[in-house]
Order: structure tokens, then C-alpha cells, then sequence
């Protein structure tokens, strides 16, 4: 079974690239938030980790994935069962043979989910801020863009079995990502979960007395100006993806970016009083992390729901999060320097069930709870068996030593900020 391609006209065609030249701004945003919530001693590991992990996860998808993903060609393999055609994976060609003569639709497809990729490998790599290896990490970036998202983008956008949910048994429009929900925050928290198992948390994170050491992140600022940037890059992507994935008119685009906008709002406003009402202040840290969540909520919701139900989700997500994040740390002992977890794994899947809920298509949220069943039945399990696999082969942690003495001297043989002394923590033990 093949999918045709979406004919596009010149206008939404030129629309739809300049939309996707906008996308980048999101990815600084959340490698800026990385850097900011990670220790003043890895900084310049972290940011140049996340230029370095999104170039490889760009080439490795553009030349080996974008066959798995069936970005180029509409040829896939099919398995035939209870008499239904279910497609796995693209057999498309690799190293971009045939680019040039695809329809423009393709070329796009293309761009964009090579925008995904490059995000989608910065997502666990803030997870192991302080102790991942720049080595392993990007080695990590190869496996999720030349065998997972390759797999998953196929299954949603490619014409594989999540996408022909509507067509095979009648649910609505099949499973619905228009801008990457499941296919980028999803696997990423998924991945981002499955790092943490295997490597462990940070040294003196949860030291013998049972207590959770307070480790906040180093700057304040980038953390902030990283939540700024990316909405400018969000109302780009969510705008980009509706024409992709759902063949959105050019009259609903100005809907769509609003409702980035006001998820992100209510849920950073629902965050804000949730903290001030626990802490008696709010807290800056986790305010940026409601607001990304928002953004990412948002992904799934913004291009089906109306204005008022993006408050609502936005809401939703930004009073859950800080509570999820502080679940993780306390009752499980989960060490995610920059929220992930709960950022970008919780709040994508919440928007997939609420994008369910929105639509008006019969049958929408049934297809819904089914891909988001995939993502935690099938997705979760072979990312952990490649990661614990990887882990065997090429180490994930830095050894004690590195980690005391920070991340940037260890693997760059120098610091972020040079002109300043970096004490050691106390809490290191």
C-alpha cells in the first residue's frame, strides 16, 4: 500500500519553506535550556553536545533513515494480517538517491523531519547533563535517527499502520502528529527515560541519608531566553507541520498559531501558581520547563483544538508538570537535570490523548490511545534494548574523576567561563 503525495501549489509550497527556515529557532531554544539547567563546569560540553548530536542525527537520517522513514519513495513493507495490510517500514533508497526528481511535498517532508531529527537528539542528551559522555551520546543520535524516528516517522507520516488506522477500521483520520508530538517528544522523553535508567543519576543527587540534593542549573537566563526563542521556532513548526501531515488550508494557519501560543501561556501561568502556591515563590527553572511543555502539548493539539481548548490543555500540562517533575526526583529517585521526562514524554503524550478528544473525526481518540499504546509497548522497550546494548559497547557514563572535576575539562581540556572560578559542590560525595 502506497500513500499519494499531497499536491501543493506554489504559494503553500513557498509558505511552507519558509515556515520550516523558522524551525531551527526551536532547536536553539532547547539547546540553550540544556546548557542553562546543567552545572556551570559542563556548559560548553552541553551546547557543543547538542550542535554535535543534531549534525549527526541529520546526516545519519538523510542518508540511511530517510529509507527506513519512505520520505522519497512511497514503497514499504507491508505484513498482511487478519486481512489487513500493515506497513512497517519505508524501502525507499539511501544516501538521498532520487531527490531531486520527487515531488515537492517530498522535499519538504524531507526538510522538515531532518528538523525533527536534529531536535529530537537534543531531548536525552539534556537528561544526562553532568555525567553523559559526548562519545556515547553521539552514538545515541545515530540509533534514534537511523533505525527509531526512521521507524516511527514511517508509521505516522509514511503510510505505515498508525497512519492507516482510519483507513483499515474506520478511526477517524488515523493516528494523528502533525508537528512531531509522538515522533520527536515522545521518543525523546521515551529515550531521555531509558538513558537515566541505565546511567544512573548525578553524584550526590541522592546521597546515603535517602535526601534529594538540590542541584539547580547554573544560568537562569539562557533557560529563559532558550523558552523565548523557542515559541518564535514552535509557531513556525506547528504552522509547517499542519500543511505536512493534515493538508491544512492557508485560512486555519493564523488559528494554529494561536493556539501555540496560548498552550504555552496557560500552561507557564498554570506552572507559575502551582509553584508559588508550594514554594511561596515561583520558581524560574520549572516555570521554563511548564512553558516548553506547553510548547510541546501544543505540537499535537494546536492544529485540531479550538482556542479554548488550548487554554485548557495548556493548563493541564502546566499543572501537572512541576508536580510530575518533582514525583520523578522524590518518590523514584530519577535524576533529569532538565525535565525530559516530563517536558517533553508526559506532556507530548497528554497532547496526543487531548488531540484525540478534539477532533472532530469519529473514532479520532480510539486511534489516538492506539498510537500512543505503540509508542509505550513497542517504542519504549527497543530503545532500552539498543540503549543497554550501546551502553555494553561504548560507555554512557563519565568515570568518577570527570564528573568531579566538570565535563567541559574533562572532554574539551577547558572551560566555559575561563575568567571565573568553578568551585567544587559540597554536596559531592
Amino acid at each position: 500500500m502506497t500513500m499519494p503525495a499531497p499536491v501543493l501549489d506554489d504559494t503553500l509550497f513557498a509558505l511552507t519553506f519558509a515556515l520550516l527556515l523558522l524551525a531551527p529557532l526551536a532547536i536553539a531554544g532547547v539547546a540553550l535550556i540544556n546548557t542553562g539547567l546543567g552545572r556551570s563546569r559542563s556548559a560548553a560540553q552541553a551546547l557543543l553536545g547538542s550542535l554535535t548530536l543534531a549534525s549527526i542525527a541529520v546526516l545519519v537520517f538523510a542518508l540511511v533513515g530517510v529509507a527506513l522513514a519512505g520520505v522519497i519513495s512511497p514503497a514499504q513493507f507491508v505484513v498482511h494480517a487478519a486481512g489487513k495490510p500493515w506497513g512497517l517500514s519505508g524501502l525507499g533508497p539511501i544516501f538521498l538517491h532520487g531527490l531531486a526528481a520527487a515531488p515537492p511535498h517530498a522535499q519538504l517532508a524531507l526538510l522538515f523531519q531532518c528538523m525533527a531529527v536534529a531536535m529530537l537528539a537534543m531531548i536525552p542528551w539534556g537528561s544526562g547533563a553532568d555525567r553523559w559522555r559526548l562519545a556515547a551520546g553521539c552514538a545515541s543520535a545515530a540509533i534514534l535517527a537511523g533505525i527509531l524516528f526512521p521507524l516511527l516517522a514511517h508509521w505516522i507520516w509514511g503510510g505505515g499502520f498508525l497512519a492507516q488506522l482510519g483507513a483499515n477500521f474506520a478511526l477517524g483520520g488515523g493516528f494523528l502528529d502533525p508537528a512531531g508530538a509522538a515522533s520527536v517528544h515522545v521518543l525523546g522523553g521515551l529515550s531521555a527515560l531509558a538513558l537515566v535508567w541505565i546511567a544512573g543519576p548525578r553524584r550526590g543527587k541522592f546521597p546515603r541519608e535517602g535526601l534529594s540534593t538540590a542541584m539547580p542549573g547554573h544560568n537562569a537566563v539562557y533557560v529563559l531566553f532558550g523558552c523565548l526563542l523557542a515559541l518564535v521556532g514552535w509557531l513556525a513548526w506547528n504552522a509547517a507541520g499542519a500543511v505536512l501531515w493534515l493538508q491544512a488550508p492557508l485560512a486555519t494557519l493564523p488559528i494554529t498559531a494561536l493556539n501555540t501560543a496560548l498552550t504555552a501561556a496557560a500552561s507557564l501561568v498554570a506552572t507559575l501558581s502551582v509553584t508559588r502556591i508550594r514554594f511561596g515563590k515561583p520558581d524560574a527553572s520549572l516555570c521554563a520547563n511548564g512553558w516548553l511543555a506547553g510548547l510541546v502539548t501544543s505540537s499535537a493539539t494546536a492544529a485540531v483544538a479550538s482556542p479554548l481548548q488550548s487554554i485548557f490543555a495548556g493548563a493541564v500540562t502546566g499543572i501537572c508538570t512541576p508536580l510530575l517533575v518533582e514525583l520523578l526526583e522524590l518518590a523514584l529517585s530519577i535524576d533529569d537535570p532538565s525535565g525530559a521526562i516530563a517536558v517533553h514524554g508526559v506532556a507530548g503524550l497528554w497532547g496526543l490523548v487531548a488531540a484525540g478528544c478534539f477532533a472532530p473525526q469519529s473514532g479520532q481518540f480510539t486511534a489516538q490511545l492506539l498510537g500512543v499504546t505503540a509508542l509505550l509497548g513497542l517504542m519504549l522497550p527497543l530503545i532500552y534494548l539498543l540503549y543497554a546494548l550501546l551502553n555494553r559497547v561504548l560507555a554512557f557514563r563519565v568515570d568518577p574523576d570527570g564528573e568531579r572535576i566538570g565535563m567541559d575539562l574533562h572532554e574539551l581540556g577547558g572551560g566555559a567561563y575561563p575568567e571565573f572560578v568553578i568551585h567544587r559542590d559540597e554536596s559531592y560525595r
